[in-house]
C-alpha cells in the first residue's frame, strides 16, 4: 500500500461514512421517467410503493418522502450546513424564511442552517417528453459551537462560476476536476457562506469531483498537513489509488499533505473528494439537528415545537415551481438571482 493511503473501506448504499468536519454524504442517482403535468411520475408507476417513505430504487428511482413530486417535503435543521451539488436534473427549494430557488445542471446550494430553518427539496420532473434523470450529492458539514446559533443563510454557487479544470494525461486521456470548495491551483471557487467552517482559511475545506476517461491517470496534489482527506471512488469498476487496486464503491482515506496518483481502469471513473481540518468538538446529533450536547438537542426540539423556526409561508409542504420556470434563487430579504 502506498504510504499516502491510510485506509480503504468498501461502502454500501449511501449515506457514506464521513470524517470530521463532515457529518453525512449521500449520492442520489434516479432515472425518473417522463413527468406528468403535476411534475411527478404517472400515478400507475406509484402503485406498490411506500409513498411517503419510498427509498426502494424500484425501476431505478425512488420517491423518497414525496407524494406526487419526488423529494423531501418540509423538514427542519439546526447546527450544521447542507451542500447540495446537483449534477443532473433540478431541485426546487423553499424555506421558512421565504427563500425559494430552482437549481441544477451543475449548480450547488450551500445552506447554513445555523439557529434553525425549515426547508423542502423537491425534484420536479419538468420534462413530459423525455426521461428526467436526477443526480446529486448532499453533504453535511458541521459548524463549530460558536457558529451553531448563527442566522440561517444560503448561497448559490451557479455552475457558470464553479471552476472546471480539464487536464490531459501522457496518453491523451481526459480528466475533469470540478471544485465546489477549495482552490486547485490559482483558481478558487465562489466563497462559502460567511459563518461556514469552510470560510476559515486554515480549515482548507475542499469538495471536488474528479472524472477520468477509461485508462486516464491524474495526480491529486498534496496540501496542508493535519486534514482529513477522503476519496470516494463511486463509478468505474476497479480503479487505482496510489498504485493500489480499489473496487467501487469505496472510501479511501489519504494523507492530505501527500500527492497521490489516481487512475481509471477499463471504464471511465469518478471520485468525490471531501477534505477539511477537523473541528474536534463533541457531536450530539439526532435526526435533523446537530449540536454539541444532549441538552442542546433537547432545546433544539423544544425550540422547533415552539417557533417552527419561523413558520411555513407556503400553501403546501412540498412546493414545486412551474415547469417552465428557469434556474433562479430568491433570498430572504428580496434579492433575486436568475440564470435561465
Amino acid at each position: 500500500m502506498s504510504d499516502a493511503i491510510l485506509s480503504v473501506r468498501r461502502v454500501g448504499a449511501p449515506p457514506w461514512p464521513t470524517p470530521d468536519p463532515f457529518l453525512f454524504c449521500v449520492h442520489h442517482l434516479d432515472h425518473y421517467p417522463k413527468g406528468t403535468a403535476a411534475m411527478g411520475p404517472a400515478p400507475a408507476l406509484l402503485r406498490g410503493r411506500s409513498i411517503g417513505a419510498d427509498f426502494s430504487n424500484r425501476d431505478g428511482w425512488s420517491m423518497y418522502h414525496g407524494d406526487v413530486v419526488p423529494g423531501f417535503p418540509r423538514h427542519p435543521h439546526r447546527g450544521f450546513e447542507t451542500v447540495t451539488v446537483v449534477r443532473r436534473g433540478r431541485v426546487d427549494h423553499s424555506d421558512s424564511l421565504g427563500g425559494t430557488a430552482r437549481y441544477g445542471g451543475g449548480d450547488c446550494q450551500w445552506m447554513t442552517a445555523g439557529s434553525g430553518i425549515v426547508h423542502s427539496e423537491m425534484f420536479p420532473l419538468t420534462r413530459q417528453d423525455a426521461p428526467n434523470t436526477a443526480e446529486l450529492f448532499q453533504i453535511w458539514i458541521n459548524l463549530p459551537a460558536r457558529n451553531k446559533m448563527c442566522d440561517p443563510y444560503f448561497t448559490m454557487l451557479w455552475h457558470e462560476a464553479i471552476p472546471q479544470h480539464r487536464f490531459t494525461d501522457d496518453q491523451g486521456r481526459n480528466v475533469e476536476v470540478v471544485t465546489m470548495a477549495g482552490a486547485l491551483g490559482e483558481e478558487a471557487p465562489p466563497a462559502p457562506p460567511p459563518e461556514s467552517w469552510a470560510s476559515q482559511e486554515d480549515a482548507h475545506v475542499a469538495i471536488w469531483t474528479i472524472k477520468l476517461d477509461a485508462g486516464a491517470t491524474w495526480t491529486l496534489p498534496g496540501g496542508a498537513a493535519g486534514l482529513n482527506r477522503w476519496l470516494y471512488a463511486f463509478e468505474g469498476g476497479t480503479v487505482s489509488v496510489g498504485g493500489q487496486a480499489v473496487a467501487t464503491p469505496s472510501a479511501v482515506d489519504v494523507r492530505s499533505d501527500a500527492s497521490v496518483e489516481i487512475s481509471a481502469g477499463i471504464e471511465p471513473a469518478e471520485f468525490l473528494m471531501l477534505q477539511g481540518r477537523p473541528i474536534g468538538e463533541p457531536v450530539a446529533k439526532h435526526g435533523p439537528f446537530v449540536m454539541n450536547t444532549r441538552e442542546e438537542l433537547i432545546q433544539a426540539y423544544n425550540d422547533y415545537q415552539r417557533t417552527q423556526f419561523g413558520g411555513w409561508p407556503w400553501p403546501a409542504d412540498d412546493p414545486a415551481h412551474p415547469a417552465e420556470e428557469g434556474r433562479f434563487a430568491k433570498h430572504p430579504g428580496g434579492k433575486v438571482e436568475r440564470r435561465g
